[in-house]
């Protein structure tokens, strides 16, 4: 990137260019910080004030009575009504047929009105009051810099970006590219790199990223350039400390696990017989707390069988193949008393199939799908559909409980600027939330940003087809390809959100932790982030 009087990224982001690899796995690291929307008019996605069915939005502080138990960290606040939770923001969905049922505000597509007031707003600015735009319904920021009569006008645009919100700046430089208005982007490209910054605020961080993959797209569609995205691979032992930094200043990871755990160990209550199929098992820390848990169950703890499931990417990460999972988690298990048996499955989820998940009679099963289903293909990139024929091959062994754990975000199907728009709300939330827990010079920070986010970014904004591997759906949609498969959904007890409320504590209260239909979300602000749910 080009020189500026800010802090850059030429030792960082822009360094994503410059040096070959051999290919990106299907996603960089075994947990995944989410992707979201921010509380903007013009944002596109589930943001934390409650989402209902068909994408209508809400907020926590102006909210009509409804059926679910919202909570803050702390304190808790409980709501009871018939209604879906909270006030409306917008109500206007950019994807069709998908139920939207976040109890957090958002808005899933751009308001038109506010957009139009926006790019009129961009147009005085860049053209002058005497500019003349008769059809404000067909108006857009590219009818104010494509095909410029004069250098004049690209002088405008020069002059006066600068000035513009940062957030705005990005959103007409996506416009740009979605319009394959190449010039317009590129002169908006060349401002932006001067307003970005990885050690900036989290806007500022974010757009270095989203810049990157803006550009990205511009060079290559995404395909080509993100799988020569070259982050300087850190070793394995880097890579998990990485994770762990993200992991501490960020309940996210927690969430997923606590959530999960409570679920299992109540379910399996009076099983003496128990095998988890864990479809994303990374370190398998999560079990190591589930152990401890069933050791004190009255009667003796069950003896537990962990079928763990997991890609190549992870086996970088830990420094080495499953055998590491099983012997870490048979030394915890042992110490606790409970009886166990480790089987490792190293492979995709796309290539799971029934012989590779030993399923044994007379035990009662429990799958966990952590962060993990949204990297399957679904439809609309293979006819095979694998998203749903592990949801179908799942359901055809019976399991007794199936946790889900997944980012509360639009971008599956969804065209590329609403898919931006959703992207970059979604991350400012992210961004903020790190913001929160660690300075913006720290290093640590900056690296773990740049080896476990980066590539998931780009990957959403550059890339398309069977390349885009982040591909998250809202819970309504998972709700619906879940029963789709013969699942129903199964009530969270109390104690599930007890454990969350509490572990909570120990972050910023800008968190928030909801309950809804059944679900509970997890949030910055007023942006949801995570969902968890249980089926049977």
């Amino acid at each position: 990137m080009q020189t500026s009087q800010r802090p850059q990224m030429s030792g960082s982001v822009h360094g994503l260019y410059n040096q070959p690899m051999q290919q990106v796995e299907q996603y960089y690291a075994p947990y995944h910080v989410f992707k979201n929307s921010s509380n903007n008019s013009r944002s596109s996605g589930t943001q934390f004030s409650f989402q209902a069915q068909n994408e209508q939005f809400f907020t926590l502080d102006s909210s009509p009575a409804t059926d679910y138990v919202a909570y803050d960290s702390p304190p808790a606040l409980s709501v009871s009504s018939n209604k879906i939770p909270f006030s409306p923001q917008c109500s206007q969905s950019y994807m069709t047929g998908n139920l939207c049922d976040s109890p957090f505000s958002g808005c899933s597509v751009v308001d038109d009105g506010d957009l139009r007031h926006v790019l009129r707003e961009l147009e005085n600015k860049l053209l002058g009051p005497e500019s003349d735009t008769d059809d404000s319904s067909n108006y857009s920021f590219n009818d104010v810099v494509s095909n410029p009569s004069s250098l004049t006008r690209w002088n405008r645009v020069l002059n006066v970006a600068p000035t513009l919100n940062l957030k705005e700046l990005l959103d007409a430089c996506a416009e740009a590219v979605s319009d394959a208005d190449i010039s317009t982007a590129e002169v908006l490209m060349n401002v932006l790199e001067q307003r970005v910054s990885v050690s900036g605020e989290p806007m500022e961080r974010l757009g270095a990223y989203v810049l990157e993959g803006l550009r990205a797209r511009v060079l290559s569609s995404g395909s080509i350039i993100y799988k020569k995205l070259k982050c300087k691979e850190p070793t394995s032992s880097e890579l998990m400390s990485y994770m762990q930094v993200i992991s501490n200043m960020c309940p996210y990871y927690k969430f997923a696990s606590m959530s999960a755990n409570v679920v299992i160990r109540e379910a399996m209550m009076n099983e003496n017989r128990i095998h988890i199929i864990d479809f994303q098992i990374a370190q398998g820390s999560q079990w190591m707390f589930l152990f401890h848990d069933l050791a004190r169950r009255l009667g003796g703890p069950p003896f537990v069988r962990i079928t763990g499931v997991d890609d190549s990417q992870s086996a970088y990460a830990r420094g080495g193949g499953l055998q590491l999972v099983g012997e870490m988690l048979a030394e915890v298990a042992e110490s606790c008393g409970v009886p166990f048996e480790f089987h490792g499955a190293a492979l995709s989820g796309c290539e799971v199939q029934l012989e590779n998940l030993r399923v044994r009679k007379g035990e009662a099963l429990a799958v966990n799908f952590p962060f993990m289903l949204h990297h399957m293909p679904d439809e609309s990139v293979s006819t095979i559909n694998h998203r749903d024929r592990l949801l179908r091959l799942v359901k055809s062994l019976s399991p007794k409980i199936v946790t889900l754990v997944e980012q509360e975000s639009n971008t599956n199907t969804t065209p590329f600027l609403p898919r931006f728009r959703e992207t970059l709300d979604y991350y400012t939330a992210m961004f903020e939330s790190i913001d929160a827990a660690h300075p913006r010079d720290d290093k640590q920070r900056i690296s773990a940003e740049e080896h476990c986010v980066a590539r998931d970014v780009v990957n959403i904004i550059a890339c398309e087809g069977a390349d885009r591997v982040e591909r998250h759906e809202l819970l309504g949609k998972w709700r619906l390809r879940l029963m789709m498969a013969g699942f129903t959904p199964c009530p969270l007890s109390p104690s599930v959100g007890e454990t969350i409320k509490d572990m909570l504590l120990e972050y910023s209260p800008n968190y928030r932790f909801a309950e809804s239909e059944g679900a509970l979300y997890l949030g910055w602000k007023n942006r949801a982030l995570a969902t968890s749910s249980a089926w049977r």
